[in-house]
């Protein structure tokens, strides 16, 4: 029989042989009940096969006796043999055990790795030499104990973590974690943390400490030493250590590096470099004019740094605005609004500035956060402006020449200076106008048209110029709308041009005609279309009213098919109304089945046009 004896540091096998047994009573308990002769005794066979234990990393000499089966019979034959099957026996993988098949020895033939395979199940079993079944299989279980020959491992070389400056004293800061091979229910694979160096050693070598059992490293410093803007450097490196044995000397290590970073918080607020800023502007315009700048201890580029400047006060009619330049920090003061040195010539703003993120609760705003910036307005010559701009008026067309239209108002803004203004004439499409120099009176120099392509929606635009003689000269300009009022000046006239008709007076011989006019209402329609003075033309053609702007005409009996010049009359509705004596050309055309053939009539005055060539061209000959 075989004795395992396990501690926490060491295990040890032991191998009992037994050599001897009790002297066996001179009865059976057969022969004492007295009844070996009423039943036939049976032998009782039992096959023993106890668990084995071997250590890892034997050395050689192999193969090296394990454990051993037993057969318990009263009647063991010689020709039974012990055989082994199982992984590590015949399957894979193979050979690893091995038994005598006389005596049952079992034996391992190599050095083992339990980290590789930490247990064993195989099968003992008793046949005879032809192979038959005598007894089994039993169970045999083999299980390798563990050496100390795997270093813990990390998980990481390198470990990261933050921890907020003014920390209370035991954050966590992070967690390192290491991994052994070796038997987790032994002391082989129970770890252990420490620090073994922190770099660098400013302001305490031990500023962090580590939990030898879960490895969480927490802070130790005090919260008012753990100050990002006062430490020597912002990254602390740690050398962690993670030992097994539970620590003890004889324990393999591992190593791995934790770099510690102190974040900012928001416990410095912005102060201005200067109480007190100045710039000048010239009026008029707009753009940047001063920098403001800042300074904040806390670190650059984030919420607790980054800077938010206001107006607080100074600006009433909102002409300043002020931005933060990322880059930098600084506060740009610009003009968004052009200042008029006339009205005001200084300005004096009050700036404060803020951070992005809120201050911590201990710390607050001081008197260092706001600033004075004066503004000088310096005076540029100004433009002269036009007042009303535009300038509407009404006009009738067709007034005579030299007619007064307006009078151009334009002041200088500069009315701390003495400056005379000249009025000069900018853009007219037309050419319609001209204007006094000094005293701004605009006249016609032409017949105003209201049906001018200049004209648009009744409206003639022009542009003026006034100048000042300032140094140097300023200008501005000014327009001038002319609404013009409509007069019956255009004569009305027929559309469409020609008309077409059939030659037989029962068929389409009716033609519809209207009336169009350049003036507008109440010059144009209702329109009077009749016949000219022609005699005879009434009782071939009939032209009937329509509506106010149209009229149909009617031939009244058949025509040869030709072209026929119509004789109107179109008067319009002004006052006094115009009349126009207009022909409307008459095609007369071949209509057959609703459909219409002038070819023959437009033919015909060709070939008479022709013939009428002809003739000239001989008289030029002869």
């Amino acid at each position: 029989m075989f004795v395992h004896g396990v501690n926490v540091h060491v295990d040890d096998m032991a191998q009992v042989t037994i050599i001897g047994a009790p002297s066996r009573s001179p009865q059976t308990l057969r022969e004492i009940l007295g009844i070996s002769d009423l039943m036939p005794y049976r032998s009782k066979r039992s096959l023993l096969v106890p668990p084995m234990f071997v250590p890892e990393n034997q050395r050689a000499p192999f193969p090296r006796l394990i454990g051993k089966s037993h057969v318990i019979s009263s009647d063991m034959k010689e020709d039974h043999i012990f055989r082994l099957t199982g992984r590590g026996a015949d399957q894979d993988p193979k050979g690893v055990f091995s038994i005598n098949r006389l005596t049952g020895d079992v034996a391992v033939s190599r050095a083992l790795d339990r980290e590789a395979i930490a247990y064993y199940h195989l099968q003992v079993s008793t046949t005879d030499l032809s192979g038959r079944l005598v007894e089994g299989p039993v169970d045999l279980d083999v299980s390798i104990i563990d050496q100390n020959d795997n270093r813990p491992v990390f998980k990481e070389p390198r470990y990261s973590g933050e921890v907020l400056e003014g920390s209370p004293t035991g954050t966590t800061v992070m967690t390192m974690t290491a991994y052994d091979a070796d038997d987790p229910n032994t002391d082989n694979a129970v770890l252990r943390y420490i620090i073994v160096r922190q770099l660098p050693d400013k302001p305490s070598p031990n500023m962090f400490y580590i939990d030898p059992e879960r490895g969480d490293i927490v802070t130790v410093i005090a919260p008012h030493q753990l100050d990002r803007e006062t430490l020597p450097t912002t990254q602390y490196e740690l050398e962690i250590v993670a030992k097994d044995m539970a620590g003890s000397e004889v324990g393999l290590t591992g190593t791995a590096t934790a770099t510690i970073t102190i974040t900012d918080r928001n416990d410095h607020a912005p102060e201005f470099t200067h109480s007190l800023f100045q710039a000048s502007v010239n009026e008029g315009s707009t753009g940047v004019v001063v920098n403001l700048t800042v300074d904040d201890r806390d670190d650059p580029a984030t919420g607790a740094w980054r800077a938010i400047y206001s107006i607080i006060n100074g600006d009433p009619n909102q002409n300043f605005e002020i931005q933060t330049n990322l880059d930098n920090n600084e506060g740009m003061l610009s003009v968004v609004k052009p200042l008029d040195y006339e009205s005001s010539m200084f300005h004096t703003l009050l700036i404060r500035v803020e951070n992005e993120d809120p201050l911590v609760p201990d710390v607050v705003y001081g008197p260092s956060s706001t600033a004075t910036v004066n503004i000088i307005v310096m005076d540029v010559n100004e433009g002269p402006v036009f007042f009303p701009d535009p300038l509407v008026v009404i006009r009738r067309e067709n007034i005579p020449v030299g007619s007064f239209v307006a009078i151009l108002n334009a002041t200088d803004p500069d009315y701390l200076q003495t400056q005379s203004i000249r009025f000069t004439v900018l853009r007219d499409p037309a050419d319609w106008l001209i204007v006094n120099p000094f005293k701004g009176n605009v006249t016609t120099r032409a017949i105003l048209d209201r049906e001018s392509p200049h004209v648009h929606n009744n409206q003639y635009t022009a542009l003026f110029m006034a100048t000042d003689n300032g140094s140097p000269p300023a200008s501005g300009t000014g327009t001038l709308i002319i609404t013009l009022e409509d007069e019956n000046d255009n004569a009305p006239y027929v559309f469409p041009s020609v008309a077409r008709v059939c030659e037989d007076a029962k068929d389409m011989n009716v033609v519809v005609i209207g009336g169009r006019d350049k003036d507008i209402h109440p010059n144009t329609d209702p329109f009077k279309i009749e016949l000219g003075k022609q005699p005879g033309l009434e009782k071939t053609w009939k032209i009937s009213r329509i509506n106010d702007t149209h009229s149909q005409i009617m031939l009244l009996h058949s025509l040869k098919k030709a072209n026929y010049n119509l004789p109107l009359v179109l008067t319009d509705s002004g006052m006094p109304p115009i009349s126009n004596n207009t022909e409307l050309k008459v095609q007369v055309c071949t209509c057959k089945k609703n459909r219409m053939d002038c070819s023959r009539a437009g033919s015909i005055q060709t070939n008479l046009l022709l013939l009428l060539c002809l003739v000239l061209l001989s008289i030029l000959c002869l």
